[in-house]
C-alpha cells in the first residue's frame, strides 16, 4: 500500500494536468478521453463513464468509456432521474455506493445488456455556469474495495475542472465558427455588387424584411445570387450572432437529406456509429437556408412543413422530440407556382414558406451592373494569383456587356477567373473570354420546317454544346449553368449524339 502522503501528491500531480488542458487543450473529444483516463487512475477504477447532458432531448449519453465494455456501452442513453447517473444530473449532488445491487436506484439494464457486474459506484455531477451539464461515474475498484468519501472529494474537485476544461473547448470551438462565419460572410466573394435599379430595389427588400421572422422564399434562376442574398437578410437580422446555416436539398438523395436535416441517433442505421446533428438543431435560435426547395420529395416536404408549424422535429432513429427557434430562407430556380399547380409541391408548404418573396433578377436585366462586377472578380482574382494590376480593355468590356449570360453573375465570375488565369497578366482582352457567341446567334440557324419537338431538340443541342464551350468542355460546369443535374446533362449528351473525342473533351461541332 502506497502512503497517504505518496497518494495527496499523485493526485495533486493529476489536479495539475487538468489545470494545464483547461488553457491547452481545444479538441474536446480529445480534452474528455485525457479527462476520464486520468480520473480512472486516480480512483483506481475497472471501467468509467462520462455522459453529457443533451438539453433538447434532456437525456444523459455516453460520451466517453473506458473499460472491457467501453463501446458497448455508448449505444445507451440515460433520462434524467435514471439509474445512479440520472439521479445525480436531476438531483446535482454526487453519489457514493458501495453496493449498487442493493440500492433502489440502480438502473440494471445497461450493466446487464452489455454483460458488466457492477458493484461500487462514485457518481458527480459536472457544472458549467451553474448549470449541470452531464455526470462523471467510476465502477468497481481494481483492488475489489469500495470508493470511500475520500475518493468522493477529490472526485468532486476533479469534475470542477474538468468542467472548465470542457466549456472553454467548447468556447474555443464556438469563436473559432464564428470567426470562420464571420469571415465568410465578410469576403468580397460574399458581397452582392451593383447600382441598377432592379439589384437596388432587392436589396432595399431584403434588408426590410431581415430584422423579422418571416418565413422568405427567393425566386431566380441559377447563378443570380440567391444564397448571397439569404446571407443579406440574416446579417441584417437580429440573429446575426448565429452563423448562418445553409443545405442544397437537390445535392442529396432523400435518405441523406433527412439525416442531413434532422441529424440521427446512433444507430438508426448501418453506418450510424455516432450521434449525429441536424441542420435544423445547429440552426436553433439562429437563420437556416434552404437552396433549391423545389426539389424535396412530397414526403420531405410534410416532414419540413410539420417543423415550421409546430418547431419540433425527431432526430432519425430518435423518440424525443426536439424543439428549435428557427428563422427559413428558402429558394428555388424553378417555377414553384407551376409546380404547385400541377401538384408537384405542397401549397401548404408554398405559403408557409412565401410569407415574403423576393426575385433575384437574371443578369441579362441588369446589364448596367457588368461593368461593375467585371471589376470587382477581376480586382478579386487578380489578388488572389498575386497579380499586379490587370486593366479590362474596352472591347472587352463591349463583349461583355453584348453577351446574355445564361448562367448569370456566376458564369461571368466563371469567365472572369479564367481570363485572369489564361490572358497576360497585365490586360484583359475579348479573346481571353470563354464565350464565342451570344445565344442570339447560336440559335439563330434554326431551320423553318421542323416541329415542335424537333425544334426543341435542335436547342438543346446547341444550347447544350454553346455552355460546353463556354466552360471548356467541363460538363459539371455547364450543368451548374444550365440549371440541371450532372448526370441528366450526361444523358442528353448521349441522346443527341454529342459524343467525346479521343482527347476525352466534348465535340464542338
Amino acid at each position: 500500500m502506497k502512503p497517504a502522503h505518496d497518494e495527496t501528491e499523485l493526485s495533486i500531480h493529476h489536479l495539475k494536468d487538468i489545470s494545464a488542458w483547461v488553457s491547452n487543450v481545444h479538441d474536446l473529444n480529445q480534452l474528455l478521453e485525457m479527462i476520464l483516463e486520468t480520473g480512472n487512475r486516480m480512483m483506481a477504477a475497472k471501467a468509467s463513464s462520462l455522459l453529457l447532458l443533451d438539453e433538447k432531448t434532456n437525456k444523459l449519453y455516453f460520451k466517453v468509456a473506458t473499460g472491457t465494455k467501453k463501446e458497448e456501452v455508448k449505444q445507451f442513453e440515460i433520462k434524467m432521474g435514471q439509474g445512479i447517473a440520472g439521479y445525480v444530473a436531476e438531483k446535482d449532488e454526487p453519489l457514493l455506493i458501495k453496493d449498487a445491487t442493493k440500492d433502489k436506484r440502480w438502473y440494471t439494464h445497461i450493466s446487464n445488456q452489455i454483460g458488466f457486474k457492477t458493484k461500487s459506484i462514485a457518481c458527480v455531477p459536472m457544472h458549467l455556469n451553474n448549470k449541470v451539464i452531464g455526470v462523471i461515474e467510476f465502477m468497481n475498484k481494481v483492488d475489489g474495495g469500495s470508493f470511500q468519501n475520500k475518493d468522493l472529494e477529490l472526485l468532486t474537485v476533479f469534475a470542477d475542472l474538468a468542467a472548465v476544461a470542457i466549456g472553454n473547448a467548447k468556447k474555443f470551438q464556438s469563436v473559432e465558427k464564428e470567426n470562420r462565419g464571420l469571415k465568410e460572410e465578410l469576403t468580397p466573394k460574399h458581397q452582392i455588387i451593383g447600382k441598377s435599379k432592379v439589384i437596388q430595389k432587392v436589396l432595399s427588400d431584403a434588408l426590410q424584411v431581415a430584422d423579422s421572422m418571416a418565413s422568405t422564399l427567393i425566386m431566380g434562376e441559377s447563378g443570380t445570387g440567391k444564397e448571397l442574398l439569404a446571407r443579406l437578410i440574416h446579417q441584417g437580422s437580429r440573429r446575426k450572432s448565429r452563423h448562418l446555416v445553409t443545405l442544397n436539398c437537390a445535392a442529396l438523395p432523400e435518405s441523406l437529406l433527412e439525416a442531413e436535416l434532422f441529424g440521427y441517433e446512433k444507430g438508426a442505421f448501418t453506418g450510424a456509429t455516432a450521434q449525429k446533428i441536424g441542420k435544423f438543431e445547429l440552426a436553433d435560435e439562429s437563420t437556416i437556408f434552404l437552396d433549391e426547395i423545389a426539389e424535396m420529395s412530397h414526403q420531405m416536404q410534410a416532414k419540413l412543413l410539420r417543423v415550421l408549424q409546430d418547431g419540433i422535429f425527431y432526430r432519425v432513429g430518435g423518440t424525443t422530440p426536439i424543439t428549435v427557434d428557427i428563422r427559413v430562407i428558402a429558394a428555388t430556380n424553378k417555377n414553384i407556382v407551376e409546380a404547385v399547380k400541377k401538384g408537384r409541391f405542397r401549397e401548404d408548404l408554398y405559403y408557409r414558406l412565401n410569407v415574403v418573396e423576393i426575385h433575384m433578377p437574371p443578369l441579362r436585366q441588369r446589364k448596367e451592373d457588368i461593368p461593375l462586377l467585371a471589376k470587382h472578380f477581376v480586382q478579386l482574382f487578380q489578388q488572389e494569383k498575386g497579380y499586379s494590376k490587370i486593366e479590362i480593355t474596352q472591347e472587352a468590356m463591349d463583349k461583355m456587356i453584348n453577351y446574355d449570360w445564361p448562367g448569370n453573375v456566376r458564369e461571368l465570375q466563371n469567365a472572369l477567373e479564367r481570363a485572369v488565369v489564361m490572358g497576360n497578366g497585365k490586360e484583359l482582352k475579348p479573346e481571353d473570354l470563354p464565350m464565342l457567341y451570344s445565344v442570339e446567334s447560336e440559335m439563330a440557324d434554326i431551320p423553318v420546317g421542323l416541329s415542335l419537338q424537333e425544334a426543341v431538340d435542335e436547342f438543346k443541342k446547341k444550347f447544350i454544346r454553346l455552355n460546353l464551350k463556354n466552360t471548356s468542355g467541363n460538363q459539371s460546369k455547364a450543368a451548374k449553368v444550365m440549371g440541371i443535374q450532372r448526370t441528366y446533362l450526361s444523358r442528353l449528351i448521349s441522346k443527341y449524339g454529342l459524343r467525346k473525342d479521343r482527347a476525352q473533351q466534348p465535340e464542338i461541332l
